[in-house]
């Protein structure tokens, strides 16, 4: 370790004869005073800088501020944070490996040693983001969904393999497997992490940063971790520190515990709206409260998994004796489980019961009050309860078809902005439709989606064990799926099959045609595979607004399914008691499922299980089944070990590979530092709203034939039918860059809010796709901006949006408020993210899109952390407005990146000059 530790605090702890070394918080508090009631979270923060302090990047006033945190309750100081290590997902994780391989050309191109680029903190990547249900509702759906996966990312996969090999500190845990949260929670996450060197074994807080926003699930074991862009880990593995502010730290106490017939789903869903409504955007949440006691570490990790939903960096919960049976339980070795306990009881780490840390805000919650409830329909903090979901979709549809002023016969849609037209008989809109010989009508609000899916709940034993029990139940009454429902079952890991099939569930899924269909996120991500053809034939015919109900932390706009346009989070159980009675319109607390096979109405409560059959089916997990599923879970099937893999230390690029191709962002790595000059007679390319998603902005979902995307592969032979989907093409910028902003279900304001991803070119008043228009501009040398309102950038944590928007030569975002992982991402790209001021908008300024706009102050001695910038408006008519912006570059390093082109640009120089 390099610390210079001035404060004195190496200390040592013995257990079963083998001595491990740490920086002791007590001993800390010596010089800093009373640390005891400092946020845990915020000690393991601490303690990272007391591990690192070098004078240089960490200094004594580091420690001094966080110790002062206490008093302010806030702080402004940036200091400079090193994960344990890094956690990848397949989508994230190519990008992030093609990044490291043109790193290495780069090197190479320099005349440096190419294998001077390697991840310096291990990092696990888990492919788990590229299994769809294409097959599903029959007990072959795994194999065929496993060989279609195999075949369609073949290249991808050979990549990964490649970068296994070629990679130090790097290993890649197989498709098939699981979910990347749900492996880290089950089987890489060890609460205190060990590193051996100099002949001394260090014990210090396992901490990580995912490429992923739902890392923040492993708080739940009391890791401190959360997501941010490939862009940023990327820079975290090549042991650039993770700048940030010291956080505000807002407690959520925990009281009392939930009632019978409750699940953790209802309450996350509860604790989601309830952060939301609060405001927690960059800030840290920490559980505390004797509740805790109440609350099955499972539960616990539902909780931290939903952080992003809520909005916070984190969601941790302390150490306690809940954490140390889960280690046991998945199999964690008992050297492991003694050094946790040891470790935090030492440092302070431990939970205590009636121990109330100070924070900077906090609320409460008596469990004893959560009710049954979905969230939709397309964001996961609109909590609905169960009972009032149907007049919520009601409502819905009332927004989305209102009388329209002029043609009392046609009807307008206002869904978040937009406006489209069609038929009166819409609200109560339905279509004709046959299956397996018999004619079916289609309603709006049709269940045609029904999924068990996402780390959220897969990786809770008690709602899993609830959903078979559900099945078990309606299959014993006579309930059968509705024939228009789509039914999946995604496990997060094998562990859950094992335990379905111990405790005799398996069959009674099955029999609703919840069959497995993969290891994966799937429908949580957009992987829900295709719609039977006469479903969709049948909502495209009469513009139906049907539904999917899937037990994930995700539902915007467009993610779920193109067709589908209100999705509804829920728990396992109730995602089955949906697929019974096939239609969000039905209140299903109230309302009939079905008739059972005696003829007889069957209801919710005659299937809903007790509290007590659900642990007794919990009790069938068991330490075995841990210990077989992750055996050997870098190993991979028949078919991944067949993957031919070539053994060089750069990778050979294929030129006609339409996954995999080197991308431009370090052409110019060698030369001098680029020029940073102000922004003159900048075109706007985008005129956004509010709540505009990374889902909207960065490709992602299925490839249309005819969208600039489409067209490019065809132009390189690939038939639409082998399009897959943009996110298993994120190895390839030609194809990003074409789908950014391409999403169908984005409005540009320029166009009166219609939906999809087109623009006008303001020179020419031309509507275009956001590519073509980019690309005309850049022939025309014009700089673009994008203009949006509050929250840009929310959901996960897709660096695309930022790559792509650099590619399409967007130099600046003008925004209300940005979502913190996006700001960040834009910043490491070298793109300028500034946000309106003085209560100034869009609105306000009446902006239309065409406008030019000039951003000034931008040079290298001026720009500095939250500066204020000029924004010079000229309209149309020539009459101009200048108005100031806030500079949302937050630290100094950031300041750095920006100057350097970028986060990887900065790394790279240094490597280059070294």
């Amino acid at each position: 370790m390099p610390s210079l530790d001035s404060l004195n605090t190496l200390k040592t702890l013995e257990i079963d004869n083998k001595t491990y070394h740490y920086f002791s918080l007590p001993e800390a508090a010596k010089s800093l005073g009373d640390l005891s009631k400092l946020p845990m979270s915020l000690k393991v923060l601490l303690e990272n800088l007391l591990r690192w302090e070098d004078n240089k990047t960490v200094t004594g006033t580091d420690l001094k501020s966080l110790a002062a945190w206490l008093g302010e309750r806030r702080s402004d100081r940036e200091i400079q944070y090193r994960p344990a290590r890094v956690l990848m997902q397949d989508f994230t994780g190519v990008p992030a490996v093609v990044d490291l391989a043109a790193m290495r050309a780069a090197v190479a191109k320099a005349g440096g040693d190419p294998q001077r680029i390697n991840p310096l903190s291990p990092v696990d990547l888990v492919i788990d983001h590229s299994v769809m249900v294409d097959k599903f509702g029959d007990a072959d759906s795994f194999a065929q969904n496993v060989d279609i996966e195999m075949e369609r990312n073949g290249e991808r996969y050979a990549f990964l393999r490649w970068g296994q090999s070629a990679f130090d500190n790097f290993s890649v845990v197989p498709p098939g497997t699981g979910i990347c949260h749900q492996v880290n929670l089950e089987y890489l996450g060890r609460t205190v992490w060990t590193k051996d060197e100099d002949g001394r074994t260090y014990a210090f807080p396992d901490t990580l940063v995912g490429t992923d926003s739902h890392t923040t699930m492993i708080n739940g074991l009391g890791v401190l971790g959360w997501g941010v862009g490939g862009i940023e880990a990327e820079a975290a593995m090549l042991g650039q520190p993770v700048s940030m502010l010291i956080p505000e730290v807002i407690g959520f106490k925990l009281n009392g515990k939930l009632r019978e017939g409750i699940t953790a789903t209802d309450l996350v869903l509860t604790v989601t709206q309830m952060l939301r409504k609060k405001g927690v955007v960059g800030k840290f949440v920490e559980f505390y409260g004797d509740g805790l006691a109440e609350l099955p570490l499972a539960d616990r990790a539902t909780i931290a998994n939903m952080a992003p939903e809520y909005g916070a960096t984190c969601g941790f919960f302390p150490v306690d004796d809940v954490t140390l049976d889960y280690l046991r339980l998945s199999g964690r070795p008992d050297e492991t489980v003694k050094l946790v306990e040891a470790y935090c009881k030492a440092q302070g780490l431990w939970r205590l019961p009636g121990q109330d840390p100070v924070f900077t805000d906090s609320l409460e919650l008596d469990m004893n009050t959560v009710v049954a409830s979905l969230a939709g329909p397309k964001r996961p903090q609109d909590r609905v309860a169960l009972p009032d979901v149907a007049q919520a979709f009601t409502d819905f549809l009332g927004l989305q078809f209102k009388p329209a002023q002029k043609d009392e016969g046609r009807l307008e849609s206002e869904g978040g902005g937009g406006v489209a037209v069609g038929n009166a008989d819409q609200v109560t809109g339905e279509a004709e439709y046959e299956h397996e010989g018999r004619t079916y009508r289609l309603k709006n609000g049709a269940v045609v989606i029904a999924a068990i899916t996402s780390c959220t709940n897969t990786s809770n034993p008690s709602v899993m064990m609830a959903a078979g029990l559900v099945a078990k139940k309606a299959v014993e009454k006579g309930l059968k799926t509705k024939p228009w429902v789509k039914t999946s079952l995604a496990p997060g890991s094998k562990v859950v099959t094992d335990y379905y099939k111990a405790a005799g569930l398996t069959q009674y899924l099955d029999a609703l045609g919840f069959d497995l269909v993969g290891y994966g996120c799937t429908t949580c991500i957009g992987n829900s595979g295709p719609l039977p053809d006469p479903i969709e034939k049948a909502i495209q015919q009469s513009d139906l607004t049907v539904a999917s109900v899937l037990s994930g932390n995700r539902n915007f706009e467009g993610r779920v399914h193109p067709l589908v346009k209100t999705n509804w989070l829920a728990s396992p159980p109730l995602v089955v008691a949906y697929a019974l009675a096939g239609s969000v319109r039905v209140d299903i607390s109230s309302e009939s499922l079905g008739e059972g096979k005696d003829g007889q109405p069957v209801y919710l409560r005659d299937i809903w299980p007790s509290q007590k059959e659900i642990a007794e089916a919990v009790e069938q997990v068991n330490t075995g089944m841990f210990h077989k599923e992750y055996a050997e879970v870098f190993a991979g099937d028949e078919q991944w070990q067949a993957i031919e893999v070539p053994q060089a230390a750069t990778y050979v690029w294929q030129d006609d590979s339409t996954y995999i191709q080197h991308p431009p962002f370090f052409e110019d790595i060698a030369g001098p530092l680029p020029v940073i000059e102000d922004i003159h007679s900048a075109r706007v390319l985008a005129l956004l709203g509010d709540s505009v998603t990374t889902d909207h902005i960065s490709p992602a979902g299925n490839i249309k034939a005819d969208s600039p995307a489409g067209r490019y592969l065809r132009q390189q032979g690939v038939e639409p039918r082998d399009f897959n989907s943009y996110g298993s093409r994120r190895g390839n910028h030609e194809v990003m860059m074409r789908g950014t902003f391409a999403n169908i279900r984005i409005r540009n304001e320029m166009l009166g809010g219609e939906e999809g991803g087109f623009t006008l070119h303001a020179p020419t008043d031309e509507k275009m796709p956001i590519y073509d228009a980019a690309m005309r501009y850049q022939a025309e040398k014009t700089p673009l901006v994008i203009i949006a309102g509050q929250e840009y950038g929310t959901g996960s944590s897709r660096d695309w949006a930022a790559k792509g928007t650099n590619l399409l030569g967007v130099k600046a975002v003008i925004a209300e408020s940005f979502e913190r992982i996006h700001r960040s991402n834009l910043v490491g790209m070298g793109v300028l993210p500034l946000q309106f001021k003085n209560g100034q908008s869009r609105k306000t300024l009446n902006l239309t899109g065409k406008e030019t706009l000039d951003i000034s102050g931008l040079t290298h001695a001026e720009l500095r952390p939250g500066m204020s910038l000029k924004l010079t408006i000229t309209r149309e008519d020539g009459t101009q407005e200048i108005v100031d912006v806030l500079c949302r570059i937050d630290t100094l390093n950031e300041v750095e990146y920006f100057k350097a082109g970028g986060i990887l640009h900065y790394v790279l120089r240094q490597l280059i000059a070294s």
